[in-house]
């Protein structure tokens, strides 16, 4: 099975497509990575879902990606008597460490970490930010505010803290034990939340190894004052723009997706757009042109994925947004004003052997027109860096590894085939001619442009380029 594009599709499995008839309908329609959401459901559900992919995968011969999306912190307020209260603005808000009920004019907040990093000033969002209160004097275990923007407030509700970097890890006990059984089941990638500088990915790194690829999800204003820092630690991206529209101001939020779209595109690494895409599919069968157009901007910006969430989570139409958003990319890449744009937006490599290789891999297949680029990798690197240069022909990746094979399937562009081990590079040659032919990318007569790294199996030694003729 070949997919007719370059850019991927991320679903995420819930309710609405938890059996085994839904999972395969939506890879057939073109799901190319899933989400596993850790928010919600049990281990055992998502358990059930990831053994489903795994005999997709080996019935239909080809890697599948699967994301284990952990929770990360929730601050949130506690209960209120009667469960409820409203408070007007300009009235004055405590919020403490008392778990007794709140009413209108105090509620818990059983936080301290927010009391140790708010200053005088801070402003504070409830509920995603439908109410916002404003700090005037804290203590470690308080904070006096004044409500800036009231209306109705209820248990549980969310807090956000936008201004401020909080002292707190991104891994709660929770998500430790849910990445200790996902990394058990052989998941792919790790959506890392909360994540405001680098020491994050580092922290989650220690715990992960290699066993699996981090995707840094970036909701907080603080992870953007770091976010060169956070792209380069990290194994691929995720524009979280649910939280990062909560704790920013909208109209800020699209010129935010694209700084990190061209971070991630200018260091290589996978970049995913979600949240709201088709969001009015969860409950009609089409979306709005809004909808439609906010998902074409996207992959016109050369993104490597677009992601589905209560979409294909819980929405009633799951099959259908699948669907659409496949024929939205497949509609944008055959636009040729989409070559253009990726061309003009395509940042300089950098002064490595593996850039000078894949740099001249682009140039090579702009010339020459070949039915393909082949790339040799053991680890993935060779294929990485062949994507950030969004050549305008397909990348067959060739692997060994299929935890390297099933985690190109988040990457722009990558059609990935597990091979055998080579041991020169004459055998390399061939196998890249016959797999090409095989998966469908050339026929007799054509050129492929094959790039690898020497010695075999040794990670980021890109520096072997070649054409080939198939014979």
């Amino acid at each position: 099975m070949r997919r007719a594009r370059s850019a991927k599709i991320v679903a995420t499995l819930g309710p609405a497509t938890s059996h085994e008839a839904s999972i395969r309908a939506l890879f057939e329609r073109g799901v190319d990575v899933f989400r596993l959401n850790f928010s919600h459901g049990t281990q055992s559900d998502h358990a059930r879902r990831l053994e489903t992919i795994r005999a997709l995968e080996k019935e239909f011969g080809r890697p599948i990606g699967v994301l284990l999306d952990l929770q990360g912190p929730k601050l949130r307020l506690g209960t209120f008597d009667g469960g409820k209260a409203q408070l007007d603005a300009g009235a004055r808000f405590r919020l403490d460490m008392d778990k007794t009920p709140g009413d209108a004019r105090r509620a818990p907040l059983l936080h301290p970490e927010i009391f140790a990093a708010i200053q005088a000033g801070t402003e504070l969002l409830l509920d995603d930010g439908k109410l916002r209160l404003r700090v005037d004097s804290h203590g470690a275990d308080f904070a006096e505010t004044t409500v800036i923007v009231g209306g109705p407030i209820s248990d549980r509700k969310g807090v956000n803290v936008p201004s401020v970097l909080l002292p707190i890890s991104p891994l709660t006990p929770k998500d430790r034990d849910d990445l200790d059984f996902g990394l058990a089941m052989g998941v792919d990638w790790v959506a890392l939340s909360f994540v405001q500088r680098p020491e994050d990915i580092e922290e989650a790194r220690a715990l992960i190894g290699t066993r699996a690829w981090i995707m840094a999800k970036l909701e907080k204003p603080a992870a953007i004052e770091h976010l060169d820092g956070i792209v380069a630690l990290s194994d691929g991206i995720m524009v979280a723009r649910g939280d990062l529209g909560v704790e920013l101001p909208p109209e800020q939020v699209p010129e935010l997706q694209r700084l990190i779209v061209r971070a991630c595109r200018k260091g290589g690494k996978p970049v995913v757009v979600a949240t709201q895409m088709l969001e009015s599919m969860i409950a009609a069968p089409v979306p709005t042109r809004a909808e439609v157009s906010d998902v074409a901007t996207a992959i016109y910006d050369g993104v490597d994925a677009v992601m589905l969430s209560a979409e294909s989570a819980s929405g009633k139409h799951p099959l259908e947004a699948v669907a659409m958003m496949d024929r939205i990319v497949t509609r944008v890449e055959a636009d040729p004003s989409y070559r253009h744009g990726i061309d003009a937006t395509h940042a300089a490599a950098e002064a490595t052997t593996a850039d000078a290789v894949c740099a001249s891999l682009r140039n090579v297949a702009a010339l020459l027109s070949p039915a393909a680029t082949v790339t040799y990798t053991s680890s993935g690197f060779t294929s990485l860096r062949a994507a950030r240069e969004r050549p305008a022909v397909p990348i067959l990746s060739l692997t060994p590894s299929v935890a390297t094979a099933r985690r190109m399937a988040m990457v722009w562009g990558v059609h990935a085939v597990l091979v055998d081990d080579v041991h020169d590079v004459g055998e390399m040659i061939e196998c890249a001619c016959r797999t090409a032919h095989a998966e469908g990318f050339a026929k007799p007569g054509d050129d492929v442009v094959v790039v690898a790294g020497l010695p075999f199996g040794l990670s980021g030694t890109t520096n072997l380029l070649h054409v080939a003729r198939i014979p």
